[in-house]
């Protein structure tokens, strides 16, 4: 252990990294492996539900991406400035100790996540075992063989990729750079191939970004900017996320390179892939069809089917690896640095995936954005003390030495360890934000608009809440005092987290 470091701050897996070595190719490969999986097709392919055409759900998933790009950017900074995971870097505004509310929170909300994207995979699977074996199909039928929402197959498939994930995450985080290095280039080849069957069944001709009923109630623009605020919601779990990823950036550039690759650019190509595919499904399928997994089924060689569902199904677990598995381990594992290693954080988070049910929360478009809504809602609070903390009231100053000390001199101890203020700022921007989500639209007439920006509500509240308390706060002002800005390290091989 670093000395000085506080053993009921500090493990191996939280310490700060001696080496980084991620280049921009690896972060464009972990957005590549975010974007592209069945939970992304299908969010995408929910703006249709709204009454938006395809250019109108283009452009919104197009502006979505790019402000997920900019505050991916500003969150990454810290983490990879301290070479810290995102539950230490928030002992800066919420205390050593007080940094477990944001980890908890935020552990929780990925645990959520875990458990739908691991649904959505399974589901790719189920089309494969039933092509192959059509014996399965009652077994696919929920009230024939179904218990708690999800037919026999379905748990099958599902106990089968939850044990497939817990084994790729136990290998340690060097397997899973290599693992996600590999998924996002592998769903492009199987996307720009469906792509070609469809222009190939249906003609160059049949091509076109008419489609979406265009048929809605209210402004035109008023739905688009609630498309884009879903678009925010789907990525703001990775967005807070990102910081236990940036942390293995050889440099900020280096990760920044990487964003704009993976996003912007990356996510044009993938929304224009989405919106064509699902356009040439009318021609060729006589329907509109959102779910790619669905769209595979249609094919009629097995080859295809087989071939196209499996490569979603790995996809999909890499997004579920890097999101919403690393992350809580860390969480986890901050709440009691000496009983929870890393690895055991990921497996708490994996046994709480199963217990949520996660089938429920993600089964047709209403559901998808009341979920998104919620999680948004908890999320936003925490993005905006964190970014307020970080560039307004410490001006980009990390004194990571201090992160992991109890000592009442060190710059982020608080009263008892914890920061009043950003835990007030937090609670006060997530119940806000919730009230715009649970409340009926017909109770207060704009609360059910309000409640598509409930990340952005949740947010603001936080930041501006924190920034009037912190600099108010005499706890505050006294951690204000002047540090050296930590010498730059240099860019050497990425550090896995320690076995355990």
């Amino acid at each position: 252990m670093e000395e000085g470091y506080d053993p009921r701050l500090h493990n191996a897996d939280l310490a700060p990294l001696k080496e980084q070595g991620w280049s921009a190719y690896n972060i464009f490969a972990f957005w590549m492996s975010d974007v592209h999986s069945v939970g992304g097709y299908v969010t995408a392919g929910s703006l249709f539900a709204l009454g938006l055409t395809s250019w109108q759900v283009l452009v919104a998933l197009l502006v979505g991406i790019t402000i997920v790009y900019f505050f991916c950017n500003l969150v990454a900074r810290p983490s990879q400035q301290g070479a810290v995971p995102y539950p230490v870097i928030c002992r800066a505004p919420f205390g050593v100790l007080g940094a477990n509310v944001p980890a908890v929170i935020r552990g929780l909300i990925a645990v959520a996540w875990y458990g739908i994207q691991t649904y959505l995979a399974s589901a790719a699977l189920d089309v494969v075992l039933l092509k192959l074996f059509s014996g399965l199909t009652p077994y696919a039928d929920v009230h024939q063989y179904g218990f708690l929402g999800l037919p026999l197959l379905g748990w099958c498939s599902f106990a089968v990729l939850w044990v497939l994930q817990a084994a790729v995450f136990w290998t340690g985080m060097e397997t899973i750079r290599r693992f996600i290095d590999f998924c996002g280039p592998a769903v492009y080849v199987v996307m720009f191939a469906l792509t070609g069957y469809l222009i190939y069944r249906a003609g160059w001709g049949a091509m076109s970004l008419n489609i979406g009923s265009g048929d809605h109630h209210g402004s035109t623009i008023s739905l688009m900017l609630g498309a884009i605020a879903l678009v925010v919601s789907y990525f703001s779990g990775p967005m807070l996320n990102f910081g236990d990823f940036a942390r293995y950036g050889k440099s900020f550039g280096a990760v920044r390179r990487g964003n704009l690759l993976g996003l912007p650019v990356n996510f044009l190509v993938f929304s224009l892939l989405v919106v064509l595919t699902s356009s040439l499904t009318i021609p060729v399928f006589g329907e509109l069809i959102t779910d790619p997994v669905q769209t595979v089924a249609r094919i009629d060689s097995t080859f295809a089917i087989v071939l196209g569902a499996l490569t979603f199904t790995t996809a999909t677990i890499g997004i579920n690896i890097v999101a919403n598995f690393i992350s809580p381990a860390f969480d986890f594992s901050n709440v009691s640095p000496q009983r929870i290693s890393w690895r055991a954080g990921g497996m708490i988070a994996a046994v709480g995936s199963v217990l949520i049910t996660p089938w429920n929360l993600y089964n047709n478009p209403d559901v998808i954005r009341y979920t998104l809504e919620t999680l948004g809602a908890f999320i936003g609070p925490l993005f905006g003390v964190l970014i307020c903390d970080f560039y307004v009231i410490r001006r980009r100053v990390v004194v990571v030495d201090d992160l992991f000390t109890m000592s009442e001199q060190g710059t982020y101890w608080y009263r008892k360890g914890v920061n009043p203020p950003a835990v007030i700022a937090t609670a006060v921007g997530a119940v806000v934000a919730m009230v715009t989500v649970v409340v009926p639209s017909s109770a207060i007439s704009w609360i059910g608009t309000a409640g598509q920006y409930s990340w952005f509500i949740g947010m603001g509240l936080g930041l501006a809440v924190y920034y009037v308390l912190a600099r108010r706060s005499p706890i505050t002002a006294t951690s204000l005092r002047p540090a050296p800005v930590p010498a730059p390290r240099a860019p050497q091989a990425s550090q896995e987290p320690a076995a355990r």
